[in-house]
């Protein structure tokens, strides 16, 4: 299983991209992918064309909800890489992936390397 961040889903929608190429590959292998509610909420947030809106809806509709367990994780994952302003939606996407077992894919794998000490796989 492999979660998309928010730059990965965006990314994903440009055809010849090199997300693109990966989601591809991943299908081709016959990998399950999914979404954070957190990360599908942040894509919402767009700008957002037609197009991209359906196929991001029809590839996951029904994101992973954020548990209360996934809060905790959440807080002790800002609390433990150094409470940086504006990590907490990152530190939220990485919790609900760790409780998934699930890989994390992501453009922006700077805002995400702190967190596999911690049980986030990076993709």
């Amino acid at each position: 299983m492999i979660h998309f961040d928010t730059s990965f889903l965006i990314a994903v929608t440009v055809p010849g991209s090199a997300a693109y190429e990966r989601l591809r590959a991943w299908a081709n292998t016959g990998e399950n992918v999914g979404v954070s509610a957190i990360a599908w909420a942040e894509y919402l947030c767009g700008p957002l064309d037609a197009t991209a809106d359906a196929i991001a809806r029809q590839m996951f509709p029904q994101p992973e909800p954020f548990l209360a367990e996934d809060a905790v994780l959440a807080a002790q994952l800002f609390n433990k890489t150094g409470r940086r302003s504006r990590s907490m939606a990152d530190c939220m996407i990485a919790a609900v992936a760790i409780r998934c077992n699930a890989g994390l894919a992501t453009v922006n794998t700077a805002d995400f390397k702190s967190f596999e000490p911690f049980g986030l796989k990076l993709k």
